[in-house]
């Protein structure tokens, strides 16, 4: 699919360190918050998102995801830009996959803005395993 320069989806894809490999082919893209985040209201201490780190464990375990997929560790506080300019601030809770080609999204992604996107880890975790062929999750 084509996208314009200005694209945000474009942008945060060509920015992606994952993106080095396949610089003509779109890709899908999951946003993750970074682990070891401060939450200001509750200081002193590094929290990770459990939701994210079933994300960050798969990426660790099979490597081979990343290249089908771009992915990007956003810090913790809202606003988060990027999914803003993608999807809207409604759906700024994190991990979402956002489809890079709408038409290839699955029946059951959400529509927002244009794209096409998945915010339910389970779910996630079923499209990285589906598209990289790695095992699925049990």
């Amino acid at each position: 699919m084509d996208r314009a320069p200005s694209d945000p989806l474009a942008l945060i894809l060509s920015a992606s360190p994952y993106n080095a490999m396949d610089i003509d082919m779109p890709r899908d893209c999951i946003f993750t918050i970074e682990p070891g985040f401060e939450d200001p209201k509750h200081p002193g201490k590094l929290w990770f998102c459990p939701f994210c780190n079933q994300i960050e464990g798969i990426l660790a375990t099979f490597p081979e995801v990343a290249a089908h997929f771009a992915v990007t560790r956003l810090p913790f506080p809202r606003p988060r830009q990027p999914v803003i300019d993608l999807i809207g601030a409604d759906h700024q809770g994190l991990p979402v996959l956002v489809f890079a080609d709408a038409a290839a999204a699955p029946p059951d992604a959400k529509t927002a803005n244009g794209y096409r996107f998945v915010d339910d880890t389970r779910r996630i975790l079923e499209i990285v395993a589906e598209r990289s062929g790695i095992p699925a999750p049990h």
